[in-house]
């Protein structure tokens, strides 16, 4: 068996060079983050927003304001966008003002107020149980319905899922509803805000159950849900993500001369930032960070690290293939290459 992998051996599989070829399109993105509001119509525990001191910040509701920075935006390089909130679909002109200066990115929404059509980002839906725990935890009712008939035939909605320690089994409730109105899910890992002590965070018991799960939700719905085995490996993994992969955001980076430590900004809603505290979900506890958002950029930039064999490569293909796809407006997911899991490789 072959030992010492050159990475033009490894892409003299078709299937490999294939996959490989479809992604490498788009290491052209080069993405910040904006709050677009501190306001928001739900009030949800574990909230990452709510944590920190960005909350107090006045917020900048002029839209040639936000043009002029998001023009700013593009002369330094960023052609993606991850507008957040707070609820961003509450100052929907400001969303559209963004999308005409920068029509790549993502919003991260609640799903309880719909974003105008003329908006073409990706649009994030946030699930965190059944109506059950929606009501406990987000303090809305009938949530899923309300988020379904709001963006049920919506191309650009993908509802992410998000595990908590408390609501694995709830995906059993949650996915068949999905599945059968035709929406396109993903999952996340709740990862727990700085300070935070309350019954969500995960441990080594819920971290095991949830792979599990995972992988029964992946076999049972692969025409709707965007995941591989990688992402479930990634994400459940006992240690988290900077430990595993050494987080790229400025937050956890002191190199400000590559990658993420030179390009990525997290803006807050008065339009200003904090390299200091500049990653893809601020104020969370960084030994604890299994987010999508994160995984989203951390593994995806480990390539070098990933291409030592066939088996770990296809495994990091599958993960960015997903990312696109769960991103990317108009990037169409294709089959998993690797169907087990393959252990993340060391960082040294």
């Amino acid at each position: 068996m072959q030992t010492h992998w050159k990475f033009s051996d490894i892409l003299s599989d078709p299937v490999i060079r294939s996959r490989w070829q479809r992604v490498k399109k788009y290491f052209f993105l080069r993405e910040s983050t904006y709050d677009m509001t501190n306001r928001c119509n739900i009030r949800c525990e574990g909230c990452y927003f709510y944590e920190g001191d960005k909350q107090f910040v006045t917020g900048n509701n002029d839209p040639d304001a936000w043009q002029e920075l998001m023009v700013r935006e593009k002369e330094r390089g960023i052609t993606f966008v991850v507008l957040a909130g707070a609820e961003p679909a509450l100052v929907p002109e400001l969303l559209q003002t963004c999308y005409r200066e920068i029509p790549l990115g993502a919003i991260a929404s609640n799903g309880l107020k719909f974003i105008p059509e003329g908006v073409g980002y990706r649009i994030h839906i946030s699930v965190w149980g059944n109506d059950r725990t929606s009501q406990a935890v987000r303090r809305a009712d009938h949530m899923l319905e309300k988020q379904i008939k709001n963006y049920k035939d919506d191309p650009r909605a993908v509802f992410v899922y998000t595990f908590t320690s408390s609501n694995i089994d709830e995906i059993r409730d949650v996915a068949p509803i999905l599945a059968e109105n035709g929406c396109r899910f993903t999952f996340n890992m709740f990862s727990a805000p700085v300070g935070y002590d309350g019954d969500l965070r995960h441990n080594r018991q819920t971290l095991a159950k949830t792979r599990e799960i995972m992988l029964e939700m992946l076999e049972t719905y692969p025409e709707h849900l965007l995941f591989s085995h990688y992402n479930i490996l990634a994400h459940t993994h006992e240690m988290a993500l900077h430990d595993l992969f050494q987080c790229s955001y400025p937050r956890m980076n002191p190199h400000e001369d590559v990658g993420l430590g030179k390009t990525f900004r997290q803006y807050r809603a008065d339009l200003t930032w904090d390299r200091n505290a500049a990653c893809c979900v601020p104020d969370t506890d960084c030994a604890d960070c299994r987010h999508y958002a994160a995984g989203s950029a951390v593994v995806t930039a480990r390539l070098f690290r990933h291409a030592i064999d066939p088996e770990t490569f296809k495994a990091w293909l599958d993960y960015v293939d997903t990312y696109l796809a769960v991103w990317v407006m108009g990037y169409e997911k294709g089959e998993n290459l690797s169907l087990k899991f393959v252990d993340p490789p060391s960082r040294t």
